[in-house]
Order: C-alpha cells, then sequence, then structure tokens
C-alpha cells in the first residue's frame, strides 16, 4: 500500500476552525493547497485545512488564491488555496501528471462517520470528458460525500513512492440514489493533475521537470538530521531555482536564519538565545561576538548541548561579507554548526568562507573522527585479545594509516587541493567507522 501517514493529506473544514468536516485536500508545497470548488462553495470563503495524519503540524486557514477558483464549467471543479501561514514541516505531495488506464489508485477521504479518514482502492477507468472515471472492486468502494479533494494516488513500486495522479471529484450512481451502494451501477470521478496544471499557472510550474532539486534536498536533509556530517556546508543555490524552492522547504530546520544584508545584531542576539551562560556575563558574549572584546574565559564549555544550525541564506549578498564571516568564526568556537548558501559560487566572500571557515572546520572534524576510529579499534582488538606487549604498535592500524594521510594534507598549499583531499579523507573515515558500529 502506500504511505500510512502522509503530512500532505488535509481534512477540510469551512469557515471556521471547529466546523464540520467538509472534505479533503492536498497540500502541494509549504504555501499552496487543492481542493474542490463545490467543497469550498464560493471564492470568498475561509478554509481550515487539518493535518489528519501528523498532529504536530498545527491546523491553518486558507484562501482561494488569485486564479485559483476553477468551478466546474468545463468539468474542473478544482480551487487552488493560498495557506494564511507556510507549512514548510510538512512533506509535500508528490504530483505527478501521468496516468493511463487500469493504473491501480487509491484515496483517502472523510466520509460522514469516518473523520479519522477512510481509504478506498480503485483502477483509472476512461475518459469523461475532462474527468478520467475511478472505477472501485465493489460499489461499497465508490467515493461518496467527504472524498471531494483527496489526492488519488498510484500504488508505490520498490524504489519509487507514491505520487498523486488526481482529485476525487465526484461519484455518479445510476439511478441517482444517495449511496453508490443504493444505485445499479456507480463510478468515482477524478481530474487529472496534467488538467489541473493546463488551468493553473502556479501547479504547472510546481510539476515541472525543473520544480525541484530532489538530489539536493535529500542531501540537505541528511545533513540537518546527522550531527556528525561535515559541521560547516557551503553550498550554491541560484536564486528561482528548483534547488532554491527545495531550500525554502526545508529552511526551517535551522535554530538560526541570517538572511544576506541582514541585521547582524539579531542574528547575535538569536544565536546566543541559544547558548547556556550566566545573564551576568550576557555583555560579554555579546561584545565578544561583535568583536568589540575579547573572548570570555569559559567560551567554549558554552556550546549548546544539542548541535545548533546557523543559515546564511545569500552571504555573497552581504554588503560587508568579512565583518558576518567574523561573528560565524566566533561562532564556531561555541560549536555551532554553519549552512553558508551563495547564489552564485565565487561570489562576495567565498574565498574567506572557505579559508577561514570551511577548512578549518573541516580539519578539526577529521582530528575528531581519528579519534573516534582510534578508541574504537582499539576497542575492538582488545576485545579479541589481540592487545599485548607484542601488539600495541599495531592495534590502530587502519587509524594510523588515515592519521599519516592527515599529515601530509597540512604540507598542501593550494587551499582547494587541500580542501578536496580533506573531504576523500573524511569520507573514508566515515566508511570505516560505520563498518566498525558508526561515528
Amino acid at each position: 500500500m502506500g504511505e500510512l501517514r502522509a503530512d500532505w493529506r488535509l481534512r477540510l473544514r469551512r469557515e471556521d476552525a471547529h466546523g464540520p468536516v467538509c472534505g479533503a485536500g492536498v497540500l502541494v508545497d509549504q504555501y499552496t493547497a487543492l481542493t474542490c470548488a463545490h467543497v469550498v462553495r464560493r471564492p470568498d470563503a475561509v478554509m481550515w485545512l487539518e493535518f489528519a495524519e501528523n498532529s504536530a503540524l498545527e491546523p491553518v486557514s486558507a484562501r482561494v488564491m488569485p486564479g485559483g477558483w476553477l468551478p466546474d464549467s468545463g468539468g474542473e471543479d478544482v480551487a487552488v488555496l493560498r495557506l494564511d501561514s507556510p507549512r514548510p514541516q510538512a512533506r509535500r505531495a508528490p504530483l505527478d501528471p501521468e496516468l493511463w488506464g487500469g493504473m491501480e489508485v487509491y484515496a483517502t477521504g472523510y466520509a460522514e462517520g469516518f473523520d479519522d479518514g477512510m481509504s478506498l482502492w480503485g483502477r483509472i477507468g476512461g475518459a469523461s470528458g475532462e474527468r478520467v472515471q475511478l472505477d472501485a472492486v465493489t460499489k461499497s468502494e465508490v467515493v461518496r460525500a467527504g472524498f471531494s479533494g483527496a489526492g488519488v494516488c498510484t500504488r508505490p513500486h520498490e524504489g519509487r513512492p507514491a505520487r498523486v495522479v488526481g482529485l476525487v471529484v465526484s461519484w455518479r450512481g445510476d439511478l441517482g440514489e444517495r449511496l453508490p451502494e443504493d444505485n445499479r451501477l456507480s463510478f468515482s470521478y477524478l481530474i487529472p493533475v496534467g488538467r489541473i496544471a493546463e488551468l493553473s499557472p502556479h501547479i504547472k510550474e510546481l510539476i515541472s521537470p525543473r520544480a525541484w532539486d530532489h538530489g539536493f534536498e535529500e542531501r540537505l536533509t541528511r545533513w540537518f538530521e546527522d550531527p556528525h556530517e561535515d559541521p560547516v556546508k557551503i553550498t550554491v543555490v541560484p536564486a528561482g531555482s528548483g534547488k532554491d524552492r527545495s531550500l525554502r522547504h526545508l529552511t526551517h530546520r535551522a535554530q538560526v536564519v541570517h538572511r544576506g544584508g541582514g541585521s547582524r545584531p539579531d542574528l547575535i542576539d538569536h544565536a546566543l538565545g541559544q547558548v547556556a551562560f550566566p545573564a551576568s556575563e550576557y555583555l560579554a558574549y555579546w561584545d565578544w561576538l561583535r568583536g568589540a572584546k575579547p573572548r570570555p574565559a569559559r567560551a567554549a564549555d558554552c556550546a549548546p548541548l544539542r548541535p545548533v544550525t546557523v543559515l546564511v541564506d545569500g552571504l555573497d549578498e552581504e554588503p560587508r561579507p568579512g565583518d558576518l564571516i567574523d561573528v560565524l568564526a566566533r561562532l564556531r568556537v561555541l560549536g555551532f554548526r554553519l549552512l553558508l548558501v551563495f547564489r552564485q559560487e565565487g561570489g562576495p566572500g567565498w574565498t574567506a568562507s572557505r579559508d577561514r571557515l570551511l577548512l578549518p572546520a573541516l580539519l578539526s572534524h577529521a582530528d575528531l573522527l581519528l579519534d573516534r576510529l582510534e578508541r574504537l579499534e582499539f576497542s575492538d582488538m582488545l576485545g579479541i585479545g589481540m592487545v599485548d606487549s607484542a601488539s600495541l604498535g599495531s592495534v590502530t592500524e587502519t587509524a594510523d594509516r588515515h592519521r599519516a594521510a592527515r599529515r601530509l594534507i597540512d604540507d598542501v598549499r593550494d587551499p582547494q587541493q587541500q580542501l578536496t583531499r580533506l573531504r576523500a579523507l573524511i569520507k573514508s573515515l566515515r566508511a570505516d567507522l560505520d563498518r566498525r558500529g558508526r561515528r
């Protein structure tokens, strides 16, 4: 089957956060959701969107965005909603315009008596105007009131997750009875994602091949989630690109965010909010971070208990990048992780960030990994009785080999070559640590 729980599946209430459930919807990015126009009823209505399968996400109000009212004039019956506040923490729906007859699909809706949701399965049938027929195995599996706006999902295959290929819009019975099972023939109908994209430029943009950078998202998500990843990461994200859109969905993962050209005092203040130190020493830390006074004696001891990430979004848009890099270098003393986003490679502050932030951080990180590997290697040899007076010189053979490579890196004078060798060493160290039971 598909995802047991999905953030993007929405339960809708009309006008009031505590009003009755009136249908379903699909979150397609942090600002945008899809549902049926007949669920919304009026283009000026206020809808309440609930993340029925993730209670950690707060409900949010939404309204029809400009150009997003596509009522049932030619079989469309779609409303594109703009959330009143974004929900980047939610995983968006993977939209896919590909649809063919016989495709096995399912939808989760909120029929009367099933406010927590119920799922129905079927297969894609033939076209019916702009809509597509959805054939259920039995009449009891035909959609009903409460399913309108629900995402129609494919059955996931190995290596490829479920995708949303359309929205449930209606059902029809040949006798006109209220319930599908009371008719002789009953069918569900959906409107395909491809058709919605033809009607809405915003949705068309979201399903284009360049809309997202999924590889970048995976790498950056891994970096946020794994504190053993590089303590400083520099990446180039061109403005308006798919990579940029993907970054917007992950910005909330950083505890401190600084926009290029923003206030450095605000950055310092927000960063200090993550540090444990006596309140009486606040000014001492403030003055040190802004470069006005020496470093406090116990600064390194005040590092946050959990890794704290500072995201600098558009470092090359900073009027005086050197001053900002000074602040970031001091935050590194406190153990902060840094994600530095440039809008173009080689922009202002690029070389200084590499030489003053990235290289020192990776050198220290390599040393830390070396120490961990050496301890693990020695412990493993001790556990199997290989440590004695004759073997003391060779029990950490792997760590010794890496340590020799680490010493050679210090002799490299070209910073880019040094960085290349350093990355290769860290990759090898991680592989060896993973083989011994993780870092």
